[in-house]
């Protein structure tokens, strides 16, 4: 017994000893071992995540705030900072101690919340006693700059990967990017027409609200319309609105990309806002359609100059002709895009409407293999008009011959892949024109995939389509009606971000919908809709008819008399009674087994989880227990059997059986007797 006592004890103890020894080995070999088993890999970094990772040379800190008040009150944003805090974990864990984390819970009045304002988080109140509750990121480098995350929205939950591996890039790269801009269009202001429109509050001639726009966050260095090379510090190049550009420019531009530069560029069958602009003679220019013939059709882009988009979805509302009857016509060529937005790129995800005007359309060549992603569509009613309706436009006679043909058109996408340079060498220059010093060497194809964007309209930069500029005590302010701004801002931003960022998309939310639950919710109500339809119906009909026998018959045609009820009409009134409340139980016990198959999933869900898991647990349990003490019963029998056939062979019957050790008390018990033969 005390044999036993003290191997069990034994047993113990190595058993803990192996447990614990497994753990510290798990814990220092495979912390940072995970299986993501979610359908869409909410929690497995992208490759450009880790990119970014891979590439921190400095340490960054990372300040989560978080209210657990805000997590009691609305138990969604308490799922949501879970993901948040596990996402920021597993940062951490990549990014081989380069990465602090640091959690908060500021509550209210404490050194922690003035910590949450200094870092310039939102408050959100949770209750009407106003009490603020925070849910924000604060992150900073060795330099003291910091990047900050204001309130973490459940709408940009697939969206949490790009945010916060663009806060983390913008940290380890404090340097703002570098946008070249070569444009035609005044961006910067015209000097000119800001002298004839002194004093005027909201006057022609301001810098484009949309360039103010890109240089809050951008060092912005304009390139002329003639460049034969684009400078080597330039990250980006946004070419908006360059007509008659030349081959040597374009040669300079496809360069660029070639080099491995991002670019964006806005073309324009009709450019209204180059229309507007007088040129050095006074007179508006004939022609303000640009292209880039010869770098689309090398690159696989289609684009017409000659075609205008017209759309009926979103068209404005415009003054008619002095001499028409209606006041205001729809003018197609002029349309807000709100459905065609695309929703899962980060630069458009935010985005609720967009304006263009006069704009053209995109498309695929049938042989390119960029990757094309549609970033504004045109709605269902769209179709081309010729360029020359919009050059004087009439838009009662365009919407007159207006003819929606051909379904959604792509308005601007965002392109990638590798491609060939769509020239075989630098052009030829002009007569006694002469190459740049720094001219560079010829390079045919790009190293790896390209990133641009093709916009077919100018116009969306131009403040009338986007902005309303007032004066505010001398101040000149913009009211915006729609995101053309943040929408070329943010473009340039993921563009400026490199592969790391554009390669990132919208991952999908956590939350996870109960389909089943949903699909059998919706056949419950149609049919009780259906149901309630027909009882409602009869109920209804048998209301009228009650009534109408209540009013009986009058006395001699006497309207004010008392009415005169027959029998018959009373016992049809009582039935009529009976049958409103016996509709009216079947109306209840419709509406009480609306849900009737919802909560017996749920109940069958609850069993399973409560009560049938633990019980098979539990049998489980027990079965190994009685086959761990019927094999401890069987191991004893097996020591003292040695009167069976086994005994009979060589080795029971040699000296070790018959010496002179058998003669003591052992030897004679049981186990030490012969064969009964």
């Amino acid at each position: 017994m005390q044999r036993r006592t003290l191997s069990a004890v034994i047993g113990i103890i190595a058993v803990a000893a192996i447990v614990i020894g497994v753990n510290m080995f798990a814990d220092a070999r495979l912390a940072n071992v995970r299986v993501d088993l979610t359908q869409q890999h909410l929690y497995t970094l992208a490759p450009g995540t880790r990119q970014v990772l891979a590439g921190l040379k400095d340490p960054i800190t990372l300040k989560l705030f978080y209210s657990r008040k805000l997590g009691a009150a609305v138990p969604s944003y308490g799922a949501y900072a879970d993901r948040v805090r596990e996402m920021l974990q597993q940062y951490a864990a990549v990014s081989n101690g380069k990465i602090r984390l640091d959690y908060y819970d500021p509550e209210p009045f404490s050194d922690t919340e003035d910590h949450a304002l200094a870092y310039g988080l939102q408050g959100v109140p949770v209750d009407q006693g106003g009490e603020q509750v925070y849910f924000g990121l604060a992150g900073s480098n060795m330099l003291d700059d910091e990047r900050t995350i204001g309130f973490f929205q459940p709408e940009r939950e697939p969206f949490l990967e790009y945010d916060l591996t663009k806060l983390i890039y913008e940290l380890s790269n404090p340097k703002r990017p570098v946008v070249g801009v070569m444009s035609a269009l005044p961006l910067d202001g015209d000097p000119r027409a800001m002298m004839m429109n002194q004093g005027r509050p909201g006057g022609g001639g301001q810098p484009y609200a949309s360039t103010m726009l890109l240089r809050q966050t951008n060092e912005v260095r304009t390139v002329p319309t003639d460049a034969q090379v684009i400078d080597p510090a330039i990250q980006v190049l946004l070419v908006a609105e360059v007509p008659n550009i030349s081959a040597p420019t374009q040669y300079a531009i496809d360069q660029f990309v070639m080099r491995g530069g991002r670019l964006m560029v806005m073309v324009d069958p009709w450019s209204e806002a180059m229309a507007a602009t007088p040129s050095p003679t006074g007179m508006p220019p004939e022609n303000t359609s640009s292209d880039l013939p010869t770098l689309f059709k090398a690159w696989g882009i289609e684009f017409d100059p000659t075609q205008v988009l017209g759309d009926l979805d979103g068209a404005w509302r415009v003054r008619a002709n002095p001499g028409d009857r209606v006041q205001a016509v729809d003018y197609v060529a002029w349309f807000n895009i709100r459905d065609g937005i695309n929703h899962n790129d980060p630069a458009t995800a935010d985005l609720q409407q967009v304006t263009v005007a006069s704009s053209g359309f995109i498309a695929k060549a049938a042989d390119s293999t960029l990757n094309f992603t549609p970033l504004l569509t045109s709605g269902p009613r769209s179709g081309p008009v010729p360029i020359d309706a919009v050059k004087m436009p009439d838009p009662s006679k365009i919407l007159a011959d207006f003819k929606p043909a051909g379904g959604p058109r792509v308005i601007a996408a965002r392109l990638r892949g590798e491609l060939k340079s769509a020239f075989t060498g630098p052009p030829a220059l002009a007569k006694g024109a002469k190459p740049p010093d720094n001219f560079p060497a010829y390079i045919a194809e790009t190293k790896g995939p390209a990133n641009l964007v093709v916009v077919a309209d100018s116009d969306i930069l131009a403040d009338r389509y986007w902005v309303r500029m007032q004066d505010f005590f001398g101040q000149s302010q913009a009211t915006p009606f729609s995101d053309n701004g943040p929408f070329v801002a943010n473009l340039i931003d993921t563009l400026a971000g490199g592969d790391a960022l554009i390669g990132l998309r919208a991952r999908g939310a956590a939350a996870r919908p109960f389909v089943l639950v949903e699909q059998m919710q919706s056949a419950a109500e149609a049919q009780f809709r259906q149901s309630q339809q027909a009882l409602q119906q009869h109920l209804d009909a048998v209301q009228k008819q009650l009534q109408t026998l209540r009013q009986g018959n009058g006395q001699g045609g006497d309207q004010a008399a008392q009415p005169v009820i027959t029998p018959e009409q009373r016992t049809a009134i009582d039935a009529a009674r009976q049958d409103i409340l016996a509709t009216r139980q079947k109306l209840r016990a419709v509406q009480l087994e609306l849900n009737r198959d919802i909560e017996r999933l749920e109940s069958e869900l609850r069993l399973f989880d409560i009560v049938l898991v633990p019980a098979l647990l539990t049998i489980l349990a027990i079965g190994m227990g009685v086959a761990r003490r019927r094999r401890r019963a069987r191991a004893p029998a097996s020591g003292f059997r040695a009167s069976g056939p086994e005994a009979s062979g060589p080795e029971a019957s040699g000296p070790g059986a018959s010496g002179p050790g058998t003669s003591g008390p052992q030897a004679s018990g049981p186990s030490a007797s012969g064969s009964p033969a």
